[in-house]
């Protein structure tokens, strides 16, 4: 078997307000460092979305200053070159930041100059703005001008995120405009709830991916249009476990999803509180399934498909993956979390 922390990799679907390293968080705020999850085996265990939605507020809170933004977002290109990712698409709440701080601009051209910083780590990021759908419609709009603002400078799309009780509905004319204005549409659909929820965001979301989308298999037209449309899911197992989701990972529908000729891709989601890194997320699925070198070769290949990418850095992906597989099997790389 080959060295997964060597497969090139894109990673599509992961917060970076719960990508902070732990050490950091010290640094941050000492009293916010409840353990490290790689203490507890599987990383930390939520009894549903809104323990998990309190928790991860609680971190996010600890981000203050710019030089707080610019250090997490440099250290997480850091942490993903080292991991073997080479483009990501990282998901960022500006505007809930920039609101709670009294400064809208601040936190995202903090985060973009990390990222920047961060580049000379063999990595290329854009970002993903998203809002909670439990929040205001002006706060949407605030957060569509942010990626207006700023898409010229690696902001790529904006999606809804969080409790997928609270519907799309209230934000059409916002998500009408982004879709106009050129970004891409990316939401949080089909985890904890089922395909209605999948639904609207195909129809009032103009999506284009769906993080998650697992509870898409409960209706099989809904299969087979979203199939159809090319529309990829951002599949994350072991958040889906630490949510209280799925109950291991061995028994995730990603082999069912797959087998249904869904676009599938491979992400971590929130992986400080799920406890694990991208080439561990790798390295869970081929234990729980079988996967060999060539499946998880198009596991990856899927997720440099489904990016907003541009053609030059798929193409470079694209020949790192084919060159990682026709390789021998290389002698395995640590993968220890800070």
């Amino acid at each position: 078997m080959r060295d997964l922390a060597r497969l090139p990799k894109a990673h599509l679907h992961v917060h970076l307000e719960s990508t902070v390293r732990w050490s950091t968080l010290r640094d941050l705020d000492p009293g916010l460092d409840r353990g490290r999850p790689d203490s507890t085996p599987g990383g930390f265990a939520f009894h549903g979305f809104r323990a998990f939605a309190d928790h991860n507020a609680a971190i996010r809170h600890s981000l203050r200053t710019a030089t707080d933004f610019t250090r997490v977002a440099r250290e997480f290109c850091e942490n993903q070159a080292a991991d073997g990712v080479r483009y990501a698409e990282v998901t960022f709440t500006a505007a809930s930041h920039g609101e709670r701080l009294g400064d809208l601009a601040m936190p995202l051209e903090a985060v973009l100059d990390g990222l920047a910083a961060g580049a000379s780590a063999g990595i290329e990021c854009r970002v993903i703005l998203d809002h909670s759908r439990r929040r205001s419609v002006d706060r949407a709009w605030r957060t569509l001008e942010l990626a207006r603002k700023h898409a010229g400078d690696g902001v790529v799309g904006i999606g809804l995120a969080g409790d997928e009780d609270h519907s799309m509905a209230p934000f059409a004319d916002v998500l009408d405009a982004a879709r106009d204005a050129g970004l891409h549409l990316v939401h949080h659909a089909g985890e904890t709830r089922g395909p209605a929820s999948i639904r609207e965001a195909l129809d009032v979301g103009h999506a284009e991916r769906l993080g998650h989308g697992i509870r898409v298999l409960e209706d099989p037209e809904l299969v087979r249009e979203v199939r159809e449309r090319g529309v990829a899911l951002e599949v994350c197992p072991s958040s889906n476990v630490a949510l209280g989701l799925v109950a291991a990972v061995a028994d995730h529908p990603l082999p069912r999803l797959r087998a249904a000729g869904l676009a599938v891709t491979l992400s971590t989601d929130i992986p400080n509180l799920a406890g694990v890194t991208l080439t561990e997320e790798y390295a869970r699925v081929r234990a729980a399934f079988g996967d060999d070198d060539a499946a998880l070769a198009a596991l990856s290949l899927a997720g440099v498909e489904a990016s907003f990418a541009d053609a030059a850095t798929k193409a470079r992906l694209r020949a790192g993956i084919a060159d990682w597989l026709a390789a021998p099997p290389q002698v395995a790389m640590s993968t220890k979390r800070e």
